[in-house]
C-alpha cells in the first residue's frame, strides 16, 4: 500500500472526510439528561493485576496522566470523570451511576496482582459484563486487551509463544468477546501510520504521519466488529508487525451496550495528541449513546489479512 493512500480506505473520499471532521463539534455534545442537572459520567477503572503502565500510575498524591486527560475532555465536552482502582466497585450499585465503564487494566482483574489494589469479585466481574450487556457503555485503551487472558499469568508473562500466537477461532473469555479482541505481543515503540477506515465515526480526525506509540499486535479478533483504524504495518519493525494491516481501533454492539476499544494510550504524550483526545471523546460519546453512528461489521472488507497471526521467536530461557 503506498503512503500516498494510507489517510482513507478505498471506499472513502475527501469530501467525505471534510464533512465528517466538521461534523464532530456537533457529534461530541454530552447532553445532561431531561429533569435532571446531573452531568452524565464515566467511572474510569485502572486496576492493575498484571503490568501497571506508567500513565495509570498516581505520584505523589496527583491524578494519572490519563484521569487529567478524560477530566480535561470532560470539562471541554460537559461529562464528568470518577476515579478508582478498587475492584470491589462493582459489588456495589456506585458504578450503575455512571453511563459508561472506561477500562484501562491488565491482568486477571479477580487478583490482587501487581498494584495490591482490592481485586474485582467472580460476581462482580459477572456483574459489570451483564450491565454492558444490558446497556451500560464501554471505552477500553491500550492495556483493556491485555486483561482478563485465559492463557496469561497476573504478571503479564506471554508463556510460550511459539503456541500462543498461533491461536485462532471464537474467543473464549466473556470479557475479551465484549471487547472485541486479545492483545498477544509488541514491539519496540516505533512510529507508525493509520489507515481510516470509517471517517464518519464521532471524533475521527486525519491521523498525524509517522505517530510513535507501542502498537499492539491483537488476537482473537470478533468477525462483527466495525473496524474505525487499522495499523499500516508496512515498514514496521519487529516480529509482531510481520502481518497485513490490522485493526487498532473499533466499535461493536454488545447486547443493549455499546463497546469502544483502542489499542494505543501507552506514551504519556499520546494522552496531549489532539487526535487522539479526539478519537477518545468520540468513542465515549458514542458509547454513552450521545453520539451515532453506523456500526456494520466490516473487518472482512478493511481488513482481509486480520487473522494472519505472526509466529513469535519463543524466547530463549
Amino acid at each position: 500500500m503506498s503512503r500516498e493512500k494510507i489517510r482513507l480506505n478505498n471506499t472513502a473520499d475527501r469530501r467525505e472526510f471534510l464533512r465528517a471532521i466538521g461534523v464532530i463539534s456537533s457529534a461530541l455534545t454530552f447532553p445532561s439528561r431531561i429533569f435532571s442537572a446531573r452531568k452524565p459520567s464515566i467511572l474510569l477503572f485502572t486496576k492493575s493485576s498484571g503490568y501497571e503502565h506508567a500513565v495509570i500510575k498516581n505520584t505523589d498524591g496527583k491524578p494519572s496522566v490519563v484521569e487529567e486527560a478524560l477530566r480535561g475532555l470532560g470539562a471541554r465536552h460537559g461529562f464528568e470523570v470518577a476515579a478508582t482502582k478498587d475492584g470491589r466497585i462493582f459489588d456495589s450499585s456506585e458504578f450503575r451511576a455512571h453511563e459508561a465503564l472506561f477500562f484501562y487494566t491488565t491482568g486477571d482483574l479477580t487478583k490482587a496482582g501487581t498494584d495490591g489494589q482490592p481485586p474485582m469479585s467472580a460476581q462482580g466481574k459477572q456483574t459489570f459484563l451483564d450491565a454492558v450487556r444490558d446497556g451500560l457503555g464501554f471505552i477500553g485503551t491500550h492495556a483493556a486487551s491485555d486483561t482478563f487472558h485465559p492463557d496469561r499469568n497476573t504478571q503479564g508473562d506471554a508463556g510460550d509463544s511459539s503456541k500462543r500466537e498461533t491461536e485462532q477461532g471464537e474467543q473464549s473469555e466473556p470479557y475479551l468477546r465484549m471487547l472485541g479482541g486479545e492483545f498477544f505481543a509488541h514491539g519496540k515503540i516505533q512510529p507508525a501510520n493509520l489507515i481510516v477506515n470509517d471517517a464518519s465515526f464521532p471524533g475521527v480526525t486525519a491521523p498525524p504521519q509517522n505517530l510513535n506509540e507501542e502498537w499492539y499486535s491483537l488476537k482473537k479478533l470478533i468477525p462483527d466488529m466495525h473496524v474505525i483504524l487499522t495499523v499500516d504495518t508496512a515498514g514496521m519493525k519487529g516480529e509482531p508487525y510481520q502481518r497485513p494491516p490490522y485493526p487498532i481501533t473499533w466499535a461493536r454492539q454488545q447486547g443493549k451496550g455499546r463497546a469502544f476499544y483502542t489499542a494505543m494510550g501507552h506514551l504519556p504524550e499520546t494522552w496531549e495528541n489532539e487526535f487522539f483526545l479526539s478519537l477518545v471523546a468520540g468513542g465515549i460519546a458514542w458509547a454513552m449513546g450521545h453520539a451515532k453512528a453506523s456500526i456494520d461489521a466490516n473487518i472482512a472488507k478493511v481488513a482481509p489479512g486480520y487473522a494472519q497471526i505472526p509466529v513469535l521467536t519463543p524466547a530463549k530461557q
